[in-house]
């Protein structure tokens, strides 16, 4: 009967995994439902749209290409960020001041990393997570760790069951009967997996629904204009990439690079 505890092993298995999905799929369903009102009256300034994006470091970004278009910060296109004007006009502003230090002169991918780091941000995200527009952390790893824990054990079952089969018969059950057993714990982590494909939102890495509908009527309204708020909006909406200015986005693109005396 070696089978039997296998098999029992194999239940315990996709019973926990599936189980560990479902108490995260209510969780964000919870999340969800407390946001569906949450894009009504709301409007999002450029630093929350950046979050609702790309996140901390977007946020970051945001900030400097802002205060390089209003030549309070030099960003060269060797990569270095030096400091004009030293009076920042808000905290995220003030915290890429102070990442460059009292020198008033750093490479940009060290600041960029201090100032997604900040408390500006942090206040940013509590922010738009109480409004019910961004993604608690919880939220954001369980749903997809819950996902692949059943996928796992949808592989475990398979393993479990190819044990049972090849392992020399100690029972007169014929093998297609145990085949069949094993398949019922196969079957309850495939069905868990589609309904969680069907049922669960597609969360952003960022952004409830909430937040990806405010920000789709963003995109929308900021299409066609030409002033320099829909320029930062676009920026804030599609990153970096959407640099128009070529030795501001040459300094971005020498960030990630080592600097070599």
């Amino acid at each position: 009967m070696f089978w039997v505890l296998l098999l029992l092993l194999a239940w315990a298995v996709a019973g926990t995994a599936c189980t560990r999905l479902c108490l995260a799929a209510v969780r964000a369903a919870a999340v969800d439902a407390e946001g569906t009102t949450a894009d009504r009256g709301h409007d999002l300034t450029l630093y929350e749209a950046a979050f609702l994006s790309g996140g901390p470091a977007r946020v970051a970004d945001l900030t400097m290409v802002s205060m390089a278009r209003q030549r309070r910060l030099l960003l060269a296109h060797t990569g270095w960020a030096t400091v004009v004007d030293p009076r920042g006009r808000d905290e995220m502003e003030r915290s890429v001041i102070g990442a460059i230090g009292p020198e008033g002169q750093s490479r940009i991918e060290p600041v960029r990393s201090a100032a997604a780091g900040a408390d500006a941000v942090r206040s940013i995200a509590d922010g738009l997570v109480r409004a019910g527009l961004a993604v608690p952390d919880g939220t954001r790893t369980t749903v997809a760790s819950g996902v692949r824990q059943v996928r796992v054990a949808a592989l475990a079952v398979v393993v479990l069951g190819a044990i049972a089969l090849l392992t020399p018969a100690q029972t007169d059950m014929p093998r297609d009967l145990v085949a069949a057993w094993f398949a019922l714990p196969f079957a309850l982590t495939l069905s868990c997996l589609a309904i969680a494909r069907v049922e669960v939102h597609p969360y952003s890495r960022w952004a409830s629904p909430a937040g990806q509908r405010l920000l789709g009527a963003l995109n929308r309204r900021a299409t066609g204009a030409g002033d320099d708020r829909t320029y930062l909006t676009t920026v804030a909406v599609r990153g970096i990439r959407a640099i128009g200015e070529p030795e501001l986005r040459a300094a971005f693109a020498h960030r990630d690079q080592p600097w070599r005396e």
